[in-house]
């Protein structure tokens, strides 16, 4: 491999096809030798502030060579007093996932034979963004369930507790009867995650938790609050339910809190988010040795999609993944290979670094979008 040098780091951005004003962020790293890598870090609506913190770091990377990888990570969580952060460490997120782009394509191989080759030959998927199909009724949620696991889909994640941290009986009752309808729709083998969205206190959670038990959930996602590891603890020790969370917690000293106490069984680590593939390859292996299993989350775009099938692919505790299926039609207008899932399972694309690239010409046709803060459910507190 010749020696290369970091000429630039381009930010590109296209909407998603969510209707609440946010985009994909994209990063593409060019080399003097002719080689370029993408990386990803869609941080919804806080696009300002990863752009800052891009062009902030893009003045250290240019001259740096892309194939020390670890070096330049370290760097650049550690370049000055105030560590990390979440929109640092989305950033180096995205910087991380581009240059290891670039190192299999330099060695023409795939990522995830950089990190020690295949541990798996595919990927189970589990499927998100399906519910808005179905309406509102409990008749259409159904109907919707039942097609997504006709496709082969055999884990279905949605979202029936929403509202304010303390629940009502009527908000149990409801969110009840959507998972009710969705366990009669798909039957006993289809796996089913309910993620709260952190939306509930302790004492909620344990109400929710118990009137889910006769519905053999898979697991209860952010059921509070992700900053205190010793709540979240103890509320997964004094239920049934399987709990599971991570999404928003960042690099690996975060997960060790959470990990230490040995109360949750699966871990939600982004790709995009708590540190790149480097990070999370590390997170995984911590994870492995609490017997912790590992399902990345992953909301955000292709290139996340991508890399987190890389990562999958190479540690042994990967659970499944997750994929958004509204989103899975513009992933594949704009990547130059398609993610194909097939009976409910995936493998990345065959090639050299992700397998895939981006059809920047495709980008243009879906410009960025202003955050909408009215029309965005996501941004409000409850």
């Amino acid at each position: 491999m010749t020696h290369m040098k970091i000429t630039d780091l381009k930010i590109l951005r296209m909407a998603t096809p969510r209707s609440t004003g946010t985009n994909w962020l994209f990063v593409k790293i060019e080399t003097d030798g002719g080689i370029h890598g993408l990386g990803e870090a869609s941080l919804q609506f806080k696009d300002d502030g990863l752009i800052a913190e891009l062009e902030a770091f893009k003045r250290f990377l240019i001259g740096e060579d892309p194939v020390r990888i670890e070096y330049l990570w370290t760097t650049l969580y550690r370049r000055v007093t105030w560590t990390g952060g979440p929109v640092i460490v989305s950033a180096i997120s995205a910087i991380d996932l581009a240059l290891w782009d670039i190192k299999g394509k330099a060695l023409g191989v795939p990522v995830y034979e950089l990190l020690g080759g295949k541990v798996h030959e595919k990927i189970r998927m589990y499927a998100n963004g399906w519910g808005a199909g179905g309406g509102n009724s409990l008749e259409g949620l159904a109907e919707r369930a039942a097609e997504v696991a006709a496709e082969g889909y055999t884990c279905l994640k949605f979202y029936p507790f929403s509202g304010e941290q303390i629940v009502t009986p009527e908000r149990i009752d409801r969110g009840v009867a959507q998972v009710k309808a969705v366990r009669e729709a798909v039957g006993p083998h289809v796996e089913i995650g309910i993620d709260i969205r952190a939306r509930l206190n302790i004492w909620s959670a344990r109400r929710v938790a118990q009137k889910l038990e006769p519905f053999d959930i898979a697991w209860m996602e952010e059921p509070i609050l992700w900053d205190n590891p010793e709540a979240m603890v103890e509320l997964a020790r004094t239920v049934q339910v399987p709990i599971s969370t991570g999404e928003q917690l960042y690099t690996r000293w975060e997960f060790r809190a959470l990990l230490e106490k040995n109360a949750v069984g699966i871990i939600q680590p982004d790709i995009c988010h708590a540190g790149g593939i480097s990070e999370l390859k590390k997170i995984a292996a911590m994870a492995e040795t609490y017997y912790v299993t590992v399902a990345p989350h992953n909301s955000n775009g292709p290139i996340s999609t991508i890399a987190s099938l890389h990562l999958d692919m190479c540690i042994q505790n990967s659970l499944m993944q997750e994929i958004f299926l509204s989103s899975i039609e513009r992933y594949n207008e704009v990547l130059t290979q398609p993610i194909e899932v097939i009976d409910g399972y995936c493998t990345p694309p065959e090639g050299p670094g992700w397998g895939v690239d981006l059809q920047e010409d495709v980008l243009a046709k879906y410009p960025p979008v202003p955050f909408t803060p009215i029309e965005s459910d996501h941004y409000k507190a409850f």
